[in-house]
């Protein structure tokens, strides 16, 4: 006689000489949550069976002209709930097609072969992009799916949807989105490719539409933010519909300034503050970094474009003397550093920096700091698209967005 195997929870042997040792919350039930468990079930079978009954025409037993099909009896399933796992009775039937051909009914509220419920699914992929790897995700969900199985390839399969729905996001149609001001700007992220683990940028863009509300526009990972690489993504937008833009906000990418001007020339354009900030810096000594800033910040902190523009001219005076190459490095961003003054007030703190693309790379990074790299190239952006298509990020009208008609109208009158 085959003596038999102490096994698991989860069905794998136990080695001998070993104590298995259960977290108390795998084996502890809430007594409330005991007791809602069968109204789950009793309101899943009766969703169900309404579901039926409009799909037939026709209750149990009711003979009618209009009856679209028939029963077929019932099959039971274990579904995954937010409560935990339920066995539920699924109705099956045979329904009736325009030319008179029966094929088996289809649930819309519960798909076939599902294991879980929706919103498991969604807390599955939601825990995965707040930083949790695969392995992990099971071991975080399992007080939650009380023993449904739930294995690396499951999980996976949920995070593929993300790169299925980026897809599709990647080639929508934009005609529709009247976008005012873009932003455009990239940052590095670390990705193995081909064995290797490299830094590349992503290059992103965000729109705003005339009702003030921000949309992330486009995602590309490419080898590099020459000018091809920034042509090739503009000109993407633009096959997809986006019209130019009344103002694009940038950072001080060169290839991304001839980019923009040859597919965009009549946009106006406002350079980075922050980033510029950066470079002023970079090329002022240690002892001058505070003296920098509080000059520069009575530029951009002006009260009014009169005032921007006399702090701009006291700025070059005084540091051409103390510092030519900080002077320069201003000069380097001509007008195109107070464009942001040309627009009402209330806007100015959102035009004049690509903050917005700041903050998802900060995000970006705070999901895949416990990683080196993300496996590829799909990896980074289905994460970097998940983020914001789950709400994980999420964007704000701009202040003074009532704003925006007048804008347009006044920068039109001008330009006429």
């Amino acid at each position: 006689m085959v003596p038999a195997v102490k096994r698991d929870r989860e069905g794998y042997a136990v080695k001998k000489n070993t104590t298995e040792v259960a977290p108390q919350f795998e084996v502890w039930d809430d007594p409330l949550l005991a007791e809602i468990r069968p109204a789950v079930r009793e309101a899943i079978e009766k969703a169900l069976e309404q579901e039926l009954i409009q799909a037939l025409g026709a209750r149990w037993y009711g003979r009618t002209e209009s009856r679209a099909g028939h029963r077929n009896g019932t099959v039971v399933r274990e579904i995954g709930t937010p409560m935990g796992s339920s066995i539920v009775e699924v109705p099956r039937a045979r329904v009736f097609g325009p030319d008179g051909a029966e094929t088996e009914w289809r649930s819309t509220k519960l798909r076939r072969h599902a294991r879980r419920m929706q919103g498991i699914d969604q807390a599955v992929v939601a825990i995965y992009l707040s930083g949790t790897n695969q392995r992990r995700v099971k071991a975080a969900l399992r007080p939650l799916l009380k023993g449904l199985p739930l294995s690396k390839s499951t999980v996976s399969r949920l995070v593929a949807r993300l790169r299925e729905a980026r897809e599709v996001w990647m080639s929508r149609d934009l005609s529709e989105d009247k976008i005012v001001y873009t932003y455009l700007d990239g940052f590095g992220v670390n990705v193995r490719r081909d064995g290797r683990v490299v830094r590349n940028p992503v290059l992103m863009a965000i729109g705003v539409r005339e009702t003030g509300e921000k949309v992330l526009l486009s995602l590309r990972l490419a080898g590099g933010e020459s000018t091809a690489a920034w042509k090739a993504f503009v000109e993407d937008l633009a096959s997809r519909g986006l019209k130019t833009p009344l103002l694009a906000i940038l950072d001080g990418s060169p290839a991304l300034r001839a980019a923009v001007q040859a597919l965009w020339p009549e946009a106006l354009v406002q350079r980075c503050t922050v980033h510029k900030l950066r470079n002023l810096l970079a090329h002022a000594p240690r002892h001058a970094h505070e003296a920098v800033k509080e000059d520069f910040h009575r530029i951009v902190y002006a009260s009014s474009p009169s005032e921007a523009a006399r702090a701009y001219d006291r700025f070059l005076r005084r540091w051409r003397q103390r510092c030519p190459a900080v002077a320069e490095s201003l000069e380097e961003a001509g007008g195109e550093l107070l464009t942001f003054t040309r627009f009402p007030k209330e806007q100015w703190k959102s035009l004049r920096t690509t903050n917005i693309i700041e903050r998802v790379n900060g995000e970006f990074r705070r999901r895949v700091k416990t990683q080196a790299a993300l496996p590829g190239d799909e990896a980074v952006l289905s994460v970097l698209y998940g983020l914001v298509a789950s709400g994980m990020v999420a964007f704000r009208r701009i202040p003074g967005w009532r704003t925006i008609p007048a804008a347009r109208r006044a920068i039109a009158a001008v330009a006429a």
